[in-house]
This record gives structure tokens, sequence and C-alpha cells, in this order.
């Protein structure tokens, strides 16, 4: 054999290995890439396009003060063991949900001796199909007294505001605006949360789905996320409202995600992901359990706010300018989709 064949041909087999190696570590890269905005697409649900605002009133930061400074003060303590004071907040509850012109009934039931409430408030057709809008109106007991601004008086002012957005705007189809009593501990997944007692009430009805409003008020300059994952496909900056749901409330998600966003200039991302990765602490979980499609709608909760479940969740806390576009981009969703855009 000439030398120089000798020469040339080790030298060919390294490049060869050497090429073969780079293509597959290249090959991998590409995999991994393709998996991981796989992944990322399935958890943040990307959509194309918004639904314009449908509304006729935009909501009133005022008037989402007002009642979030009402549960807050003169409704306290509003847990299971204090019924008067949640009697007090259902009242209230009633009364303005009634000044809207909804039909308002009340879902009575006891537990141990003590009567709770959820105020349900019907608009749009009485028969045919419905959609479901709810938030708890009780806070956090079991270390005292808690005013509860962001979990969840937050969410019952919006479902208060809501109210007279839509009726200024009826829906195609019926919605059901209702506030539940006890979602907080001790009955926080039990028969007796109020979403159970009316998510069993369901049974045989037509219903579209359920948006839980679950602390909606609370925005800051930071973002806290608990995972680089998070942190990498989320905004650093806490001033979004989030919707969250599972795999099934895909189709939901992006339903409400994309109306919100076109309600104004309030940021609204998502999550989808399985049920134990922390996304069952609300009444969107009772609406899981009798195989309805729900997501809720939220500032992201404890993820953000430094005063969940203690005194310094007071109404003082809110940014009640913001709180007002997550109410504007509910509306709008119910509206979309109870007309089926």
């Amino acid at each position: 054999m000439p030398l120089e064949k000798r020469l040339i041909r080790p030298r060919s087999f390294t490049q060869l290995i050497f090429r073969s190696a780079v293509r597959i570590l290249v090959t991998a890269a590409v995999a991994v890439a393709v998996l991981g905005g796989v992944a990322a697409g399935l958890l943040t649900q990307p959509i194309f396009g918004s639904v314009p605002y449908q509304g006729v009133l935009r909501a009133d930061p005022g008037r989402l003060r007002r009642h979030v400074e009402f549960l807050t003060r003169e409704a306290l303590p509003r847990d299971s063991d204090h019924p008067a004071s949640l009697d007090r907040a259902a009242v209230y509850i009633r009364h303005e949900l009634e000044r809207s012109g909804l039909r308002v009934e009340e879902q009575v039931w006891q537990v141990r001796g003590v009567s709770y409430r959820n105020v349900v408030a019907s608009l749009g057709p009485v028969e045919g199909r419905r959609l479901i809008v709810g938030a708890h109106y009780d806070a956090f007991g079991v270390f005292g007294a808690n005013p509860g601004a962001d979990d969840n008086a937050s969410g019952t002012a919006g479902l208060l505001e809501l109210a007279r957005l839509l009726a200024a705007r009826p829906p195609a189809r019926r919605v059901d605006l209702v506030a539940y009593a006890n979602e907080e501990p001790p009955y926080f997944a039990s028969p007796w949360m109020g979403s159970a007692v009316h998510a069993r009430s369901l049974a045989g009805k037509d219903v579209q789905g359920m948006i839980c409003l679950e602390m909606i008020g609370y925005f800051t300059a930071e973002q806290p996320w608990p995972s680089a994952v998070l942190r990498l496909l989320y905004p650093g900056r806490g001033d979004f409202a989030a919707v969250v749901g599972r795999w099934p409330d895909r189709g939901l998600t992006r339903a409400v995600k994309r109306a919100m966003r076109g309600a104004g200039p309030l940021p609204v991302y998502s999550f989808t992901g399985p049920r134990d990765a922390g996304i069952d602490a609300s009444d969107q979980r009772c609406y899981w359990e009798v195989g309805l499609p729900a997501v809720m709608v939220t500032d992201t909760s404890f993820l953000r706010n430094p005063g969940y479940h203690i005194p310094q969740d007071t109404a003082a806390t809110l940014d009640y300018e913001r709180m007002s576009g997550v109410v504007d981009g509910v509306c709008n969703a119910v509206l979309a989709l109870s007309s089926g855009t």
C-alpha cells in the first residue's frame, strides 16, 4: 500500500467519527429543542389573535374597591366559625346582584347544625345551555380574623361588577354567577364546600363550563416563581392575569385567554397541566369532580401575594385599576363563549 494512503486513511476515519458525533449531537440538540418547544406549548397554550371587547360598559375600579372594603371591614371574620359574618356578606352580595337586575336565589345546606349559603344569580335565557362563573366569599380563618382582600374579596367584588356589566349587555345563553361559602378550611375539598354543593346540583344540566375567580387584585413589579422552568416561560413582572386549567380544559383555557386579551391592555397568560401540579386549590376542582370543564382566573395567588392567608391581605394592597382589567376580560370571555365567538 502506498505510503500516502496509509497516512490518509487514519485521518479520514477520525474525521468520519468526528462528523458522525457532530451529527448525533446536533440531532439530539434539535430533538431536545423540539420536545422542549412542544412541552412549553402544552403548558402555555399559545394563541393567535384575540376577541374584541363585546361589552357596552367597563368595570369601575371605585365600585370594586367599595365591594372589597365592605367585605374586609363590615363582614369580618368571614370564616365558617362565624356564620353571622358570612350571612352579612351573603346579604350584601344578594343585594348588589338584585340591584343589577339579575334573578337571584340562595342554595342553603347545613353542616354540624350550622346553615351556610351560596348566592346564585342568573341572567340570559332561563332554559338551555349555561356557563358558570364563581368566586368564594369566605376568608381563611384558622389563625384568627383575616381581611381576605385578595383571597377572595377580590374575586367576589369581580363577580358583583361582572353582574353589572353583563346586565347591560345580556349574554345569548344563560350565565349563572355564584358566590360560594366554605371554600377555605376546614371544609376545603369536602362535600360541604360551597362549590361542591353547587356542582352537584348541576346533574342533568347542560353546562358549557365554569370560570373560577380566585385572587384577582394583587400586582407587583416582580413576579416570584418557584422554578427555573416557570421563570423561563412566564413574565418576570407581576402585572398580568393567568388562566389555569388541566389538559382536558385546554379548549376553554384558550377561549378565555383569547377573549381576555382582546378586552384591554392587561397581559394575560395561561398554564395548562396535570391536576397534581397544584392547580386544584380553589373552586374549579369541584366542577372537575363532576366531569365539567373549568378554569381559574387568578393573579397567581400565593406565588405573588405575600399577604396570602395572613392579616396583611388588606383592601389597601390591591390594584383596582388592573383588577378592573381582569373583570373586563372575564366579561368579554363570558360574552364570547355565550355567542360562540
